[in-house]
């Protein structure tokens, strides 16, 4: 499993998008990114996750920041997501799996004694030239992200 840690290059990514469209690393050269990694669509940490970082849009935006929220769900079910709670951020697609790889958040999870592989809920902070600034990994619900965009307001 990959280590990103602070300092590194992020690994390059290129996905699938709600709404039709794509998001990689290389068009958002310039842009700082919030890359949020959520296990599972329309469930309950996730959904508001997805929302706190939806209502602060417009202050990442008026900092040059793009928010990206990852999951493996196939892109009609982001799309039902994002419709159903008026999501403002990026919602992409691993549905291939090589991103989550890549950021090493599909690791064994554990629920009620069984062992399963999942998405680690986990936020990478990486600044316009991409190299990686912060690392949030078993990421808490409440308050993150006001501490992202706080963090991303001192790059």
């Amino acid at each position: 499993m990959p280590d990103i840690i602070e300092g590194s290059k992020a690994p390059a990514f290129d996905m699938a998008t709600a709404d039709g469209g794509r998001v990689s690393l290389d068009a958002l050269k310039g842009r700082n990114v919030v890359l949020y990694f959520y296990p599972k669509a329309d469930t309950p940490g996730c959904t508001t996750e997805s929302q706190d970082f939806s209502a602060l849009i417009a202050d990442f935006e008026q900092i040059g920041t793009t928010v990206i929220g990852v999951s493996r769900d196939p892109v009609k079910k982001l799309d039902r997501f994002k419709a159903k709670h008026d999501l403002k951020v990026v919602l992409a697609s691993d549905e291939p799996e090589d991103v989550t790889e890549a950021f090493g958040v599909w690791v064994e999870k554990t629920l009620y004694g069984r062992a399963y592989m999942g998405i680690e809920r986990a936020t990478f902070l990486i600044d316009g030239t991409g190299v990686v600034r912060r690392v949030w990994r078993k990421v808490s619900v409440k308050n993150h992200a006001a501490e992202v965009l706080a963090a991303t307001r001192s790059l």
